[in-house]
């Protein structure tokens, strides 16, 4: 019986294993699309999202443009091309998105493994200001910060790195304190290796795995924290409008000029899926506790 039950089980696997993997793979060309409409997408569509033209205002998907252009996804109540606003606005997400996980993680990863390595009064001071940010929302404390600097993309990139770097930290220290007592670490220590040379090449290698799936979550969390900002007006301003600056510039027209919000919505949620299912799947294949 038991060697009949693994014959069957055996070649059911690898088959299971190429399903699973599907999803992750419909999620990267999902992201490929999104990351090819930031950089190139507004050069293919050929004119400005930003540019307003008052005869155009409130045009329905697929109208014919004065200029013989077609707004594939309509106008806004200006008359700028939804299309060409979502084109600009995956820019947006995507620079604001990748600058502050550099800048978060940098920040977060630098605290937390010296945090974890070193411990003693260093790892109480950075813990216990983790403990206080995290004591607030994030949303709130970006809503705070970007008051008081004002609306712009450096501010947002700023006040979301400011907020975000805490996770970054949290795990590049449990990270450091599960391997700063192995072996060969102690080993490298007796052996007068300095302090950097031990954490760059043998604690940071530990930490990155976790790093990586932390920093595929917070990307979403960032667009998201981003739209949220920009649909206030704390966030980007109309020479650069985002995702959320559209749909709020839609909300009032949502009755009559529907396209307006839905098409940048359904932009923003579909990104978001694909980010949390790459994630969901990076965790299971880089998780040594799931293999």
């Amino acid at each position: 019986m038991t060697g009949s039950t693994l014959t069957t089980v055996a070649p059911v696997a690898p088959a299971l294993r190429r399903r699973s993997s599907a999803p992750m793979w419909i999620a990267v060309g999902v992201l490929v699309l999104f990351v090819l409409a930031a950089a190139i997408g507004p050069l293919l569509l050929g004119y400005d999202g930003t540019k307003v033209d008052n005869a155009a205002r409130l045009l329905p998907p697929g109208s014919v443009l004065s200029t013989g252009q077609i707004a594939w996804l309509g106008t806004d109540q200006v008359g700028r091309d939804v299309a060409a606003q979502i084109m600009q606005g995956a820019r947006v997400s995507l620079i604001v998105g990748v600058a502050t996980l550099i800048l978060a993680g940098l920040l977060g990863t630098l605290i937390g493994v010296v945090s974890g390595y070193y411990g003693g009064a260093i790892d109480s001071i950075f813990m216990r200001i983790a403990d206080i940010q995290l004591a607030f929302p994030s949303i709130l404390l970006a809503i705070l910060i970007s008051a008081i600097l004002g609306p712009s993309i450096v501010n947002v990139i700023i006040v979301l790195a400011i907020s975000r770097w805490v996770t970054f930290a949290r795990v590049a220290r449990s990270a450091t304190l599960a391997v700063k007592d192995r072996e060969f670490v102690q080993a490298g220590r007796l052996l007068g290796a300095p302090d950097l040379s031990l954490l760059v090449r043998y604690v940071l290698p530990s930490a990155l795995t976790s790093l990586v799936v932390v920093a595929t979550v917070e990307f979403g969390l960032v667009i998201i924290a981003e739209a949220s900002l920009s649909f206030l007006g704390l966030g980007t301003t109309d020479a650069m409008p985002s995702w959320g600056l559209i749909i709020a510039n839609g909300r009032d027209y949502i009755p009559n000029a529907w396209w307006i919000s839905t098409f940048p919505g359904i932009a923003l949620a579909i990104v978001m899926v694909a980010i949390g299912v790459l994630g969901d799947r990076l965790r299971d294949r880089l998780d040594p506790s799931l293999a």
